[in-house]
Formats: structure tokens, C-alpha cells, sequence
């Protein structure tokens, strides 16, 4: 018991290490830009205003957008999808998979929920022991159902749905025009320090490297923003292009392999963890 807690709390505290390596390297870069760009490598006044100015407007929206998006909670169902104590007697105490789903079928009949799973059953989290509203999935990593579900993000360790899905798409967009812009003032001096019009030798290191961050983080931020503006655009979130997936990959499978081989999905989730730490069931 003490050991399965002390995993526990080893799992909460790794779970913030891709956080903290954010803010290191935002932090990083607002040293390397503010001191060794503009304070020490930038001689005109004039540009050194509209530089600063310019980047801490950037720098306030992207640090907000990002501290929304990790510390605003997931919305959960409400109580009228939770079971009843009745309820929950009955189907526990029910053995017969066809009558638990006649059970659930009964209750859904007053709720506003219209997706069904793949045999066409009610979808009930066993964990939290309530109807799953559409588009809501439970997290195994909060533990928790979540109300319009899109993914659980490694990189602000939370899950991204209902609550805090616009400040995640306010993060991307931030980001981008935070990379953007730093790879669009440094480059002028990157040149410079390359080909050694300029030579100091500390700042130079600080202005070669923030170029090369800047670029690889706004190629990789392109990406994802346009491909989570595209399922904004569609309608669509991730999970469900995650259940397209794998409907076409059991509908390709049943045709041309046998019924063992149609658990290589699960085999993958299971081995590669991918269920566990971006999605949710």
C-alpha cells in the first residue's frame, strides 16, 4: 500500500518534468533575448524600445495562455449522469451483460446523449460510475471523465477539453508568434555573428542558439496548430480522429487477418503506453 503511494506520487511529480522543461527554456530565452540581444548586443536606442516592447506583449500572452491551459481544471459530468444508489445496485448485482445493457439503456432514455459505443450499447465509465455525455471520455491519468475530451497533454500536464481548449489553442497561436518573432529580429544578427561582424563571444552563443530554437519550435507549432485549427474547422477533436483510426484499421483488419490479429491495436496501446498518457477510453 505505502509502496503503490509512493509510485503514485513519483508518477504526479515525473509528470511535471515536461512543464518544467518549458519554462526553462522560456525562461532561457527571455534571458537571451532581453540581456544578450537587445541589452548588449543592440546599440540603437530606438530599436532597443521597439524591440523590448514589442516581445514582452508577445511574452505576456504566450506565459497566460500557457498558465491557463495547465491550471484550469477539466470540466466533469454533472450529477444527472451519475447513477443512482438504486441504480447502481441493480446493475452491480446484474450478471447478465444483456440486461446491464438494457439498464443503462433505461437511465440514458432521460438524458441528452446520443453517442452510442461500437455494438450500439450506452457508454458507462466504470471507474467514475456514470453515462458518458458525447464526446466525453475518462482520463486514466487524472482519473477522471471529461467533458468534450480532446487529448491529455504531456506538455502542460492536463487534460485538454471543454474548459481549457481555448486557452490551448491560444497557447499554440502565442507560441507560434512568439517563435516567429524572435527567429524574425534575431536573424539579422545571427548573420552578423556568423560572419563575424560582430564578436562577442558570450552573446554570440546566447544569439546563434535562440535562432535555432526559435525555428525548430515554430516548424513544430505550425503543425500542430494547423492541424488542431483543421479539426476547429471539421468540428472535430482529437479522439475522434483517434476512433476513425481505429474503426478503419478493426473494418481493413477483419477483412484480411484472422481474429487473433485483430488485437495488434490493443497490442500497440498496451506496449507504447499511447492510450494512457494522450487519450483516454
Amino acid at each position: 500500500m505505502a509502496l503503490s503511494r509512493g509510485l503514485r506520487c513519483c508518477q504526479r511529480a515525473f509528470a511535471w518534468l515536461p512543464v518544467l522543461i518549458i519554462a526553462l527554456v522560456v525562461l532561457w530565452s527571455y534571458y537571451a533575448y532581453v540581456c544578450e540581444l537587445c541589452l548588449v548586443t543592440l546599440s540603437n536606442p530606438v530599436e532597443k524600445v521597439a524591440y523590448l516592447t514589442i516581445f514582452h506583449i508577445l511574452f505576456v500572452l504566450f506565459v497566460w495562455t500557457y498558465w491557463k491551459s495547465i491550471f484550469t481544471l477539466p470540466v466533469q459530468p454533472g450529477k444527472k449522469y451519475h447513477m443512482s444508489y438504486a441504480d447502481k445496485e441493480r446493475y452491480e448485482n446484474e450478471e447478465r451483460p444483456e440486461v446491464q445493457r438494457q439498464i443503462l439503456a433505461e437511465i440514458a432514455r432521460k438524458l441528452p446523449v446520443y453517442t452510442r459505443t461500437g455494438n450500439g450499447g450506452i457508454r458507462f465509465c466504470d471507474r467514475c460510475q456514470l453515462i458518458k455525455p458525447d464526446r466525453c471520455h475518462h482520463c486514466t491519468v487524472c482519473a477522471i471523465c471529461v467533458l468534450k475530451m480532446d487529448h491529455h497533454c504531456p506538455w502542460v500536464n492536463n487534460c485538454i477539453g471543454f474548459s481549457n481548449y481555448k486557452f490551448f489553442l491560444l497557447f499554440l497561436a502565442y507560441s507560434l508568434l512568439y517563435c516567429l518573432y524572435i527567429a524574425a529580429t534575431v536573424f539579422k544578427y545571427f548573420i552578423k555573428y556568423w560572419t563575424g561582424e560582430l564578436t562577442n563571444g558570450r552573446s554570440k552563443f546566447h544569439v546563434l542558439f535562440l535562432l535555432f530554437v526559435a525555428v525548430m519550435f515554430f516548424v513544430s507549432l505550425m503543425f500542430l496548430f494547423g492541424y488542431h485549427c483543421w479539426l476547429v474547422s471539421r468540428n472535430r477533436s482529437t479522439l475522434d480522429k483517434c476512433s476513425i483510426f481505429k474503426a478503419f484499421w478493426m473494418k481493413f483488419y477483419k477483412k484480411t487477418h484472422t481474429i487473433k490479429s485483430l488485437s495488434k491495436y490493443s497490442d500497440f496501446c498496451r506496449v507504447t503506453n499511447f492510450k494512457t498518457h494522450f487519450v483516454g477510453h
